[in-house]
Parts: structure tokens; C-alpha cells; sequence
């Protein structure tokens, strides 16, 4: 009688380690994505009056949402929305004297000769009105995925992959910076502006307004996960785990993208 009792409770723990679907949200950082520091290099045409470098990164942060059905026969799926950020510094660089710099641009210069601007972009709809430049990934994944039972115990693991769409914002550099400056005053008619002590601070907010008004990036790739699934018996709760490898995918040319990400959440099962 109390084999059969235990070998009962057995056998509804490992009916529950799945649900017929379920949603939930996760911590999903990104290892390995990494921005390289940008030190102070002038910008062309400037004949070193203004100067432009930018900090570095290494790692993403970010958070995310799943959805799963897993009352398909053979297979189960899941969707992920997950967005990751990192905060970088940029910095533009105005000389305090730029008329002696036109009239003597082979002089020696250093940090006490130049205006650090510091870069800030502002965000809407938050309490902060500004902030340093971010980076910011945002993916959505479709994934069919091939679960294992194991007896007696509540878990389902499984493995997979699918398609992956990537939404990315650009990097606030150099090449960035010398692009507004063409387009707002043209390369020649810059030389116009430099003698203007406060062309710094103009440039400044010129920029991050082009920052601003910036698009995201759009590219599609592919993704591989393994992943295990945990739901209690009876109670509608499920904790899950993905690790997940992205293959593909445009990101800005100083961006070496990290391939893993991790999902580590728990949400309803039904």
C-alpha cells in the first residue's frame, strides 16, 4: 500500500514538471559584448581645436519576458522579448584658446589647454532629464524546442533554437561626431566657426540633438538554447533557466557582440 502511495506521488510530481503554457519574466544578461575606450583624438578639420573620446563597457545587463506552450505533441515553443543596456561616457573637448591654436597648430597641447564637455543625452518620460550615452540590444526570439522527461522528478529540460530579430542603437563616436559637424556646417565652412569660444558648447548640444533623433538597427539571425523548466505540482508556478547563443545579427563597428545570453526567471504555468 505504501509503495503504491509513494510510486502515485511519483508520478504526479513528474506530470507537473510541465503545464499546457505559461508566462513569466527573467534577469537576462549578456556576457562578452564589450565597447573598446575611445582616447581624445581631434576631429578632422578642426586643426585640434576640438577633440572627441568616449569610455568603455564590458557586459550587458537586462531583463526580459517569455511566453511557452507546452502541450504540443512532440516539441514545445517559446517567444522572449529581452532588452540589455550599458552605460558609456562620451566626451567633446574644446579648446579654451582657439585662436591661438589656428594661428599655432603645431603647439604642444594638454588637458589643462582644453573644455571638457561632458556628452548627455536627455530621456524622455523619465524622472532624470539626463544621462550619460547608453547602448542598448533588444532581441526577440522564437524557439522551438525538444524537451526530455526525467522519472520522479519535476523538471523538463530541453534544447532548441530558432529565429532571433535584433533591434540596436548606434555608438556615440568619433565618426558620429565629424558626421554632424559635416551635415550642420559643412567640412570647409567649420574653419568659419573654430575662433568662437563657445563652439564647444554648440557643437555639444547639436550632437545630441542628431543623437537623439538616431534610429535603431534592424537585423535578423539566429539563436541555439538548452534550458531546463521546474513547476511545482499542483501550485501554478514554474521557474526556467536558458543559456542561449546568438549567431548573427548587425551590430555598430565598435561593438564586439557577445554570443551567450542567460535567462534565469520564473512566472504562471497553467
Amino acid at each position: 500500500m505504501n509503495f503504491k502511495l509513494i510510486f502515485a506521488a511519483a508520478a504526479l510530481l513528474a506530470t507537473q514538471s510541465f503545464a499546457i503554457a505559461g508566462i513569466g519574466g527573467h534577469y537576462a544578461p549578456i556576457a562578452g559584448t564589450t565597447l573598446k575606450k575611445a582616447d581624445r583624438e581631434s576631429l578632422k578639420n578642426t586643426n585640434g581645436s576640438l577633440q572627441f573620446s568616449h569610455g568603455d563597457f564590458s557586459g550587458l545587463q537586462g531583463f526580459g519576458f517569455k511566453a511557452w506552450i507546452d502541450i504540443l505533441p512532440f516539441v514545445d515553443i517559446e517567444a522572449t522579448f529581452n532588452i540589455q543596456f550599458a552605460s558609456y561616457n562620451a566626451t567633446l573637448w574644446a579648446r579654451k584658446n582657439p585662436v591661438e591654436t589656428l594661428t599655432n597648430p603645431t603647439a604642444v597641447l594638454d588637458e589643462a589647454d582644453y573644455k571638457r564637455i561632458p556628452l548627455e543625452i536627455e530621456l524622455g518620460g523619465t524622472p532624470f532629464a539626463k544621462a550619460t550615452p547608453k547602448y542598448i540590444s533588444m532581441n526577440a526570439d522564437l524557439s522551438v524546442t525538444k524537451p526530455f522527461s526525467i522519472p520522479l522528478f519535476p523538471i523538463r529540460p530541453y534544447v532548441g533554437g530558432g529565429l532571433t530579430i535584433h533591434w540596436n542603437t548606434f555608438v556615440l563616436n568619433k565618426a558620429f561626431v565629424e558626421k554632424v559637424v559635416a551635415d550642420a556646417y559643412g567640412e570647409a565652412a567649420i574653419v568659419e566657426h573654430l575662433t568662437d569660444p563657445d563652439f564647444g558648447e554648440k557643437l555639444a548640444r547639436k550632437v545630441v540633438d542628431y543623437a537623439k533623433d538616431e534610429g535603431l538597427t534592424k537585423s535578423i539571425g539566429i539563436h541555439l538554447l538548452a534550458g531546463v523548466r521546474f513547476k511545482l505540482p499542483i501550485i501554478p508556478i514554474a521557474a526556467y533557466a536558458n543559456v542561449k547563443c546568438y549567431l548573427g545579427g548587425d551590430y555598430d563597428s565598435d561593438i564586439d557582440a557577445g554570443n551567450f545570453a542567460f535567462e534565469i526567471g520564473g512566472g504562471f504555468a497553467l
